[in-house]
């Protein structure tokens, strides 16, 4: 009998997989902190023999090659990618025994990135499962257009038929394993519109365009519904291509208030983990709003200038920690600092600490009918808007808010997006710019039961 474990990494909306049998396993798409790998394949008792990758990652730094080298594992890589680091090379029919009666077979499908390859788990010669990595996921296709512009077209006609060969390989109760779609923006479809946690071909043929659709209908749809790229993506394919570092997660250097100061001076982030209620309430003047139990690893790396220092606050060692295995995620590999505690002891005595309101849409709508001289600031993406926004309202987007703070009229600022978590997080951007803001803490839906005029797409 054969398994497959699933280790989740809500943040970034992946998978990653441990399968095998009663001795041998293989691992696909790791993550970059592997011990977490290591800890479920100890676990099951079994020898990680093989690492597999779909193809080279662009929007976390992998664990893959570390994991193949403190586990002796052969590290698969697809034939095509350009790497450079010693590796297996995997073309399409290619086969490894990961246990006995359980083999791995590669299959070509291109289209995520040109080298992109699945593979299919074979018990006894027969397909059990398909790990699919950005070509087929749930409802939708790993978007096209991470590699090149030029090819963008070009790469979304190879996913349809890489999923049609997919289709075509496997018999409609096989699982189909993404490594992306979870919310990840490596997924083509919106984060949140795709539906369930698991799937089959079978699924699929009934409800996924690159299986309904002809392809030139496909592609229309496809890239029509292509949103922004974090910009950290950019980093994240030449570090996996180089070969990523280890990962060093031990506890980062303590900062008192004295440092925290010394470096918001000097232009570094100071990054409050906290929740977007106790943030407002009291924090650093100048620090901003990354709720440790948000998307903080998406978020955050996609704001900040690449490189630059960033400490850590926390109430606890624990959030700090859990924050650090976040960000090596993505390539944030060393916190200049951190502290802990309470933020009355993050600043220097005698010092006050910052705050703001936070609303909800009613009370917008209350500070309207007021005639109160506010400004709304959406921050949500484009699609988002799209389908229904405040009357008024100015958009930028929340990726785009750091960059263009000079674009946001003059007056208090009411910022709101889906839920408040990124409503937080340009709240923060705001006040820690000097402006007056309202941070509005409520779901969308709210603003049209408050009486605000929203304005809907014809």
């Amino acid at each position: 009998m054969f398994f497959v474990d699933t280790l989740k990494f809500e943040g970034l909306g992946n998978r990653s997989y441990l399968a095998g049998g009663a001795r041998g396993a293989v691992v696909v798409d790791p993550p970059r902190d592997i011990d977490q790998v290591i800890a479920a394949a100890a676990r099951r008792g079994v020898r990680i023999g093989y690492v597999a990758e779909t193809h080279v990652h662009n929007d976390y730094v992998s664990g893959g090659l570390e994991l193949a080298r403190i586990t002796g594992a052969r590290y698969l890589v697809p034939a095509g990618a350009e790497v450079a680091f010693a590796r297996v090379p995997v073309a399409a029919g290619d086969t490894v025994a990961v246990d006995s009666e359980l083999v791995l077979r590669a299959i070509a499908t291109p289209g995520h990135t040109p080298h992109h390859t699945s593979y299919a788990l074979e018990e006894g010669g027969r397909a059990v499962a398909a790990f699919t990595g950005g070509s087929l996921l749930i409802g939708t296709v790993g978007r096209p257009d991470l590699v090149e512009p030029r090819l963008t077209e070009r790469l979304a006609r190879d996913q349809h038929a890489s999923a049609r060969r997919l289709a075509a390989a496997l018999d409609d109760e096989v699982r189909v394993l993404p490594t992306h779609g979870f919310g990840s923006f490596c997924s083509s479809a919106q984060p949140g519109r795709q539906s369930g946690d698991a799937t089959t071909i079978g699924k699929e043929r009934r409800t996924n365009d690159a299986l309904i659709l002809d392809a030139d209908a496909f592609v229309a749809r496809l890239l029509a519904g292509l949103e922004e790229i974090p910009a950290y993506y950019a980093h994240m394919g030449p570090a996996n291509a180089a070969g990523p570092a280890p990962v060093d997660l031990t506890p980062p250097e303590p900062a008192d208030a004295a440092t925290i100061a010394e470096r918001l001076a000097a232009g570094e982030w100071a990054v409050d983990l906290r929740g977007r209620v106790a943030f407002a309430e009291g924090h650093v003047a100048g620090s901003y709003n990354f709720e440790g139990d948000g998307r903080l690893a998406t978020y955050l790396a996609w704001l900040i200038p690449w490189g630059k220092p960033v400490t850590l606050l926390a109430e606890t060692p624990e959030q700090i920690a859990a924050a650090q295995r976040e960000l090596v995620r993505v390539g944030i590999d060393r916190p200049a600092g951190a502290a802990t505690g309470s933020p009355r002891s993050w600043v220097p005595p005698g010092e006050r600490l910052a705050s703001f309101p936070r609303a909800s849409f009613a009370d917008l709508a209350a500070a309207r009918r007021r005639g109160e001289p506010v400004v709304v600031l959406d921050v949500r993406r484009d699609s988002e808007r799209a389908a229904g926004r405040v009357d008024g309202a100015v958009h930028i987007p929340i990726h785009e808010l750091r960059e263009r703070l000079d674009a946001v009229p003059p007056g208090t600022v009411w910022v709101h997006c889906a839920g408040g978590m990124r409503a937080a997080i340009g709240a923060s951007l705001l006040d820690a710019a000097g402006r007056r803001v309202v941070a509005v803490d409520d779901g969308f839906d709210a603003a049209t039961e408050a009486g605000l005029s929203v304005v809907s797409p014809c």
